[in-house]
């Protein structure tokens, strides 16, 4: 367990470092400046100084080197667009706006979809299996942002039931939550089916049966158990993006959270800030599909970890 843990770490350091260097070389390859809309007023001696001053006058190679010099002893640099700003302290202050939103909507998923795909798989009755289908398809086919505007212009406009701006009280949670976890619960509901309804039809099901266990317990004890581990296995990397946020429904809900200031970051050229949110979804991302990995070990025996 010990070797998988550190060969994965490996592998994630390695994948970070690919993902740095490409994202920063992209960056700098693309036309524009970061003062390009700040400098344009000013004096080309004062451009100058300010190119000068951030080290955007030396050769890729030597800012490459230096990025990641101070990158691994955790200094990320100050905002180019927010003077004298430090990168990590702006992740620290939409961080819990972005945590908390993902965290209610993978609450809303996992709890959804796990009952919606539990019903559909034992319910006699074809229209709940419909149902379940039919939420499933708009999950899917629907974007999160339309739903999110649909939702928007109904419970806040027009009923005035829900606020649609920042994350003031447990109501502002409602509909950016939703908007994230309907695709969610599209996927989980039908891995959550699908793998019951196989689960079910094994041999020790019915070894389980023949002891007298009731069909309650069989389902919670043994059938629950074998169908969660595709679920938990999509449930990792699902985390990890939910808590780091969706740049397009913070956006549209005045969310100040990270994804926000990711979508700033690139409208504005600000290569430090870009850089430190890539590396932080990245690593988050990694860790979340270790435990994952972990998890789904602990739970079948079935699995092994090499």
């Amino acid at each position: 367990m010990g070797k998988y843990i550190a060969k994965r770490l490996a592998i994630g350091v390695a994948t970070l470092f690919a993902l740095a260097t490409i994202t920063f070389f992209l960056m700098h390859v693309i036309p524009g400046s970061p003062f390009a809309g700040e400098t344009s007023k000013l004096p080309a001696a004062v451009k100058e100084k300010l190119i000068e001053k951030y080290g955007l006058d030396k050769p890729l190679g030597a800012q490459f080197a230096a990025y990641l010099k101070n990158a691994v002893t955790g200094d990320f640099g100050t905002s180019l667009n927010r003077k004298g700003k430090a990168v990590v302290d702006i992740i620290k202050a939409g961080l819990p706006a972005t945590a908390s939103l993902g965290m209610v909507a993978f609450v809303i998923a996992i709890t959804v979809g796990v009952t919606l795909g539990t019903v559909a798989a034992f319910s006699k009755q074809r229209w709940v299996s419909g149902l379940v289908a039919f939420i499933a398809t708009i999950g899917v086919s629907v974007p999160s942002f339309l739903l999110a505007l649909l939702m928007m212009l109904l419970f806040g406009v027009v009923l005035h039931w829900l606020p649609i701006v920042g994350l003031g009280s447990w109501q502002h949670y409602i509909m950016p939550g939703i908007a994230l976890a309907l695709a969610p619960i599209a996927m989980i509901s039908r891995l959550v089916r699908t793998n019951l309804m196989e689960v079910m039809r094994q041999d020790y099901m019915v070894l389980a049966r023949s002891k007298g266990t009731s069909e309650l317990m069989v389902i919670l004890r043994h059938a629950l158990k074998n169908a969660m581990v595709p679920v938990i296995t999509y449930a990792g990397p699902l985390i990890a993006t939910l808590l780091t946020g969706s740049f397009v429904i913070e956006t549209l809900f005045s969310v100040p959270g990270i994804g926000a200031e990711f979508v700033n970051s690139v409208s504005n050229r600000d290569y430090t800030l870009i850089m430190a949110l890539t590396i932080f979804y990245g690593a988050f991302i990694i860790v979340a599909n270790i435990v994952t990995d972990l998890i789904t070990a602990a739970m079948d025996p079935r699995i092994r970890l090499k």
